[in-house]
């Protein structure tokens, strides 16, 4: 009987070299499909758990959230956060864009970066368009002061948007020194080709450029010019630089009050800077104002207009402003005539990249 089992045995194998082990062929049998009652069971617990613990476990930003999302927590970025991110010993520089301005903010970055001075900067943007571009590229460097302008009309120099959205310039302006910060502010249709710090001499209250094409000697004295024919000075309201003290506030409180009383108007199509010089002139004898030399900042008027003059003061020219013409197609085609369009070829070295 015993020999009757064996050769049975080895039939068997023979018949099945790798048989299944009870063990395996029971697992086999319970195997769950995902589609079951038990496996949806399953996956419905595991979702929960994941609901309950991620949470806490610091998931990534954005893994179940879209971009929008993400983006959205930009809306309610204040100002003073925003200064205090980006301000280098207790400065910033400050420039205010709307959408059609972003090519020109980035050619004024690309300048800007290359004296080492671009983590002071932060864009005020006047839409939600600019705000999550610049945040998008560059976290942390755009905030947006509601209201918003309306960005259809805000870039059109002369029209009541363009009032409308400079006008709030001083306002932003003097928020920033009352949280103790000197500030720079630029237009963003400027370049520069130096640093402009070194040339920020004493502890003056408000540093501040003649818009005059008139050329005016390299020794020339830095009070506030004479009043012209309009009863007031002619100083560009789009390059200043403040000190957190009072004579500043003054200034700026004095530019408010003088923009409410000077609306825009149909027949007056102002824009800011008349009433900046209005403030200047009532305050100059409570502030202590100081004139920048005009070889190192010379107006658009000058310096785009004055062959001669920019050969006499070559290698003084610090920022440049291309102002005295209009139209974003005008200045661009000027400053690729003068060599200071940066974007076509070195956006690389601007914080936002290629645009």
């Amino acid at each position: 009987m015993s020999s009757f089992l064996h050769q049975r045995q080895q039939q068997q194998l023979l018949a099945n070299p790798y048989p299944i082990s009870p063990r395996s062929s029971s697992n086999n049998q319970r195997q769950i499909s995902l589609f079951s009652r038990t496996g949806l069971l399953i996956l419905l617990s595991l979702m929960v758990v994941l609901g309950v613990f991620f949470p806490w476990m610091g998931m990534p930003e954005g893994l179940f959230s879209s971009r929008g999302g993400s983006l959205s927590k930009w809306r309610d970025y204040s100002l003073a956060q925003a200064v205090s991110f980006v301000a280098k010993n207790g400065t910033v520089i400050v420039c205010a864009v709307s959408q059609p301005y972003l090519p020109f903010l980035n050619n004024w970055l690309i300048s800007i970066s290359r004296h080492k001075h671009q983590e002071k900067v932060l864009v005020i943007a006047e839409d939600y368009a600019t705000l999550y571009k610049v945040n998008q590229k560059w976290p942390g460097h755009a905030v947006l002061i509601p209201p918003a302008p309306d960005a259809q009309t805000a870039h059109k120099f002369g029209s009541q948007g363009f009032f409308n959205f400079t006008s709030r310039r001083p306002r932003h302006l003097l928020h920033i020194l009352e949280l103790g910060y000197n500030v720079m502010y630029n237009d963003v249709d400027m370049v520069w080709l130096a640093d402009p710090f070194p040339y920020l001499q004493g502890y003056h209250d408000v540093y501040f450029t003649d818009d005059m094409a008139a050329v005016k000697p390299v020794n020339h004295s830095h009070d506030l010019p004479a009043p012209g024919k309009k009863g007031r000075t002619y100083i560009c309201s789009c390059m200043i630089f403040m000190r957190p003290t009072v004579g500043a506030k003054l200034v700026m409180k004095k530019w408010i009050e003088e923009l409410q009383v000077q609306p825009w108007s149909k027949r007056t199509k102002s824009n800011d800077q008349p009433a900046f010089n209005w403030a200047l002139n009532k305050t100059a004898g409570q502030v202590d104002l100081y004139l920048l030399p005009q070889a190192a900042f010379p107006s658009g008027g000058l310096y785009f207009k004055n062959e001669t003059w920019v050969q006499e003061t070559k290698g003084m020219h610090v920022i440049i402003h291309n102002n005295y013409i209009t139209g974003f197609e005008k200045k661009i085609k000027r400053f690729h005539d003068f060599g200071l369009w940066l974007v076509d070829d070195h956006a690389l070295e601007s914080p936002l990249g290629r645009l």
